[in-house]
């Protein structure tokens, strides 16, 4: 206990201290400490997610259940982005993280976990990794306009041609490139839930911590994008270590077109994703008696995961946007990298204080329900586990999460965001919840 409230007065010191000194430099005509210069940026981000679930009902549990009494927890994490331009259009990302606390019931027993910090913790003690460290080049194609990227993270200011290619490789999180929406993708300043920040049938290559070794090639032609890339697997189910070789390895695809509507921008991207990697198979888990209903020993060479995507926004007009998600994998081999997720579909609303004369202030309200293969429903019910999920048994529904938010902007730079989640059938299991999920977020940004 001692040790919890020494871990959550860290991180509020941190955060007053932070958000001081991101005021100060909010003060500077420029939000890049390396103003003088256009070869080099440098940002920072600090954030801390306290969230707590009281008591609910729960006539059993399991390994994997999220804990029926009343619990709370803290995550953190630190970011630094370092870009160097390293001659035209070329540049270097190098991100070190520190990232520590934990998530409810040590990030088990719901799907679509409340907490999108938890994967970048690997142990409760902060610990400083290398979060990414790519190269990034682009290549002008014959255009009439140009674009100008804003100095950001991982982002160096620059003017691009409107049609271009751009390759990236090295150490980064996929979804830096891929799924993106603007009112939903951040967990840091937006929806916090992992089945809202990213398409939860997606279970897209990396490691603990959600990076991976990977390259991956864009293509832009006026209103449409075209990206492609092959990235390392882990070599375990949610494991640290990974691999790149004819036995495991993901790639994806998106196309991306950007439109106006009533004025109003729009963007629609199409995903589509085949991963291969040792996984286990449900069905065989369950059939064979030899492998005691448990998927990790039925684990071969190289097995296949596919699916598909559909991510769509829409603003409905200056501070109004609108955005959803549907996901679709086929569910068969066991969940590998991202979560337990094999059906999904998002719906939600994001209003700009705007409205109501709070100029940066957000809030946000989205819906989600998440649903399981056939085949991973009966090795659920037989008593299996996943890597995130199982209670030893499985009276099955849909889970069912509705999350909603309100970020109050202290400074440009300094955050504060009281969030909700109510969370009904926890691991799609009707016999257990609902789920109250209350939390509190800070997050500093220069």
């Amino acid at each position: 206990m001692m040790q919890k409230k020494r871990f959550f007065l860290l991180s509020v010191f941190a955060l007053v201290f932070f958000a001081f000194r991101a005021d100060l430099l909010a003060q500077d005509s420029t939000k890049n400490i390396f103003a003088d210069t256009t070869r080099t940026s440098l940002h920072f981000q600090f954030t801390a997610i306290t969230q707590y679930h009281g008591a609910f009902r729960a006539p059993y549990s399991g390994r994997n259940s999220l804990d029926p009494h009343a619990e709370s927890a803290t995550s953190i994490t630190s970011t630094l982005f370092f870009g160097i331009r390293l001659w035209r259009d070329a540049g270097f990302y190098f991100d070190p993280e520190l990232a520590g606390g934990q998530g409810l019931s040590q990030v088990t027993g719901i799907a679509g976990f409340p907490n999108g910090e938890t994967p970048r913790i690997g142990n409760p003690s902060p610990t400083i990794t290398i979060a990414r460290a790519y190269f990034q080049q682009a290549i002008g194609l014959p255009s009439d306009s140009t674009v100008h990227l804003a100095d950001d993270l991982n982002e160096l200011s620059q003017d691009l041609p409107l049609n271009r290619i751009m390759i990236t490789v090295g150490k980064f999180a996929l979804t830096d490139f891929f799924d993106g929406n603007s009112y939903s993708h951040d967990p840091r300043t937006q929806f916090e839930n992992w089945a809202l920040m990213d398409n939860g049938a997606w279970d897209y290559p990396a490691n603990t911590h959600g990076y991976a070794f990977a390259l991956a090639a864009g293509l832009t032609m006026g209103d449409w994008s075209l990206r492609v890339s092959t990235a390392a697997e882990p070599t375990e189910a949610n494991g640290e270590t990974l691999a790149y070789n004819s036995n495991s390895h993901g790639e994806t695809f998106e196309l991306e077109h950007r439109h106006s509507f009533g004025h109003n921008d729009g963007d629609v991207e199409f995903l589509a994703f085949r991963n291969t990697a040792p996984m286990g198979n449900y069905d065989e888990a369950v059939k064979d008696p030899a492998f005691d209903t448990d998927v990790t020993r039925t684990r071969t060479f190289t097995r296949n995961k596919y699916g598909f995507g559909l991510n769509f926004e829409q603003a409905l007009s200056r501070n109004v946007g609108s955005f959803a998600r549907l996901g679709w994998n086929d569910g068969t081999n066991e969940s590998w990298a991202f979560t337990e997720i094999d059906r999904t579909a998002t719906l939600g609303f994001s209003f700009r204080g705007a409205l109501w004369n709070r100029q940066l202030d957000v809030f946000g309200i989205a819906g989600i329900i998440d649903v399981l293969s056939p085949d991973h429903e009966r090795y659920l019910a037989a008593g299996g586990y996943g890597f995130i999920i199982g209670d030893g048994a499985l009276d099955y529904a849909p889970e069912t999460i509705v999350e909603a938010y309100y970020q109050i902007a202290v400074t440009d730079a300094f955050m504060l965001t009281a969030d909700y989640q109510f969370i009904a059938n926890p691991a799609y299991n009707a016999a257990r919840g609902p789920v109250n999920v209350i939390g509190a977020r800070g997050h500093v940004e220069f």
